[in-house]
C-alpha cells in the first residue's frame, strides 16, 4: 500500500523526536507528559509527549497502526481535516489523562496512542464492517464490534490500572476522533447508526457518571 506523504511525515516526526528522547534524557524529561509540570503551566507537554515513546516496540506498534489506518482516513478527508483529527485526538487523550490523574503529581506518560486511537476510531466510523483483531482474541471482529469493545476495555483497564498502559489517553483519544469525525463528516452516522449511538451513549455516560468509576 502506497503511504500518503502526510502519514509518512507524521511517522518520521515521531521517529525523530523518539530517537532524540532515547539519546537525551534531559530532552525526554522536558517534553514527556507529567501531571505536576502541566498543572504548573507547562501545557506544551500535552502535545510533545505524543511524539515521544518508551521504547522502539512502543513506537513500532503506534506507527504501524498509524500506517494502516492513516491511509484509510486521509483518503476520505482533506489534509487539513486529517491533521485536525490527529492533533485533536492527541490533545483529547492528554486532557482526559490529565483529568483522570490530576491528583497524582508524578504521573507521567509518553506515546502517540491518543492520536492514533482517534485515527483508528475515525477509520472504524468510515468503514464499520472492516475486520480487525482485538488481542488476545485470535479471531477477526467487525470494526463496529472492535470499536465498542475497545472503548469498554479501555474503561475497564483505566479503572483496574491494567499494565503499564495509558488507558485514559487511549480512551480520550478515541473519543476525540469519534467527535471530530462526526462533526466533519456527519454522513458517517448512516454507515452504522447503532454503532454511533452505542459509542455516543458510552461517551455521554463517561461525561455524566465517569467520576463514579473511581468510587467503585
Amino acid at each position: 500500500m502506497f503511504m500518503n506523504k502526510i502519514v509518512l511525515g507524521l511517522i518520521i516526526a515521531n521517529g525523530l523526536v523518539t530517537y532524540t528522547g532515547f539519546n537525551n534524557n534531559t530532552f525526554f524529561n522536558k517534553y514527556k507528559f507529567q501531571v505536576g509540570k502541566i498543572l504548573n503551566g507547562e501545557k506544551v507537554r500535552m502535545f510533545t509527549s505524543g511524539f515521544l515513546h518508551a521504547d522502539w516496540l512502543h513506537f513500532g506498534f503506534n506507527m504501524y497502526a498509524l500506517y494502516l489506518f492513516g491511509g484509510i482516513v486521509i483518503n476520505r478527508f482533506t489534509t487539513i481535516n486529517f491533521l485536525l483529527i490527529y492533533f485533536a485526538s492527541l490533545l483529547a487523550g492528554s486532557m482526559y489523562s490529565l483529568y483522570q490523574n490530576k491528583k497524582d503529581y508524578y504521573y507521567s506518560a509518553v506515546g502517540a496512542s491518543g492520536a492514533v486511537s482517534g485515527i483508528i476510531f475515525s477509520g472504524i466510523m468510515l468503514y464499520p464492517d472492516m475486520e480487525l483483531i482485538m488481542f488476545p482474541l485470535p479471531i477477526p471482529l467487525p470494526g463496529y464490534v472492535f470499536g465498542i469493545g475497545y472503548m469498554l476495555y479501555s474503561i475497564y483497564g483505566m479503572k483496574a490500572k491494567l499494565g503499564n498502559i495509558g488507558h485514559s489517553a487511549h480512551l480520550g483519544g478515541g473519543i476525540g476522533g469519534f467527535i471530530v469525525t462526526l462533526l466533519l463528516k456527519p454522513s458517517v452516522y448512516n454507515n452504522n447508526p447503532t454503532m454511533i449511538l452505542v459509542m455516543g451513549a458510552i461517551i455521554l455516560g463517561l461525561f455524566f457518571f465517569g467520576d463514579k468509576l473511581k468510587e467503585l
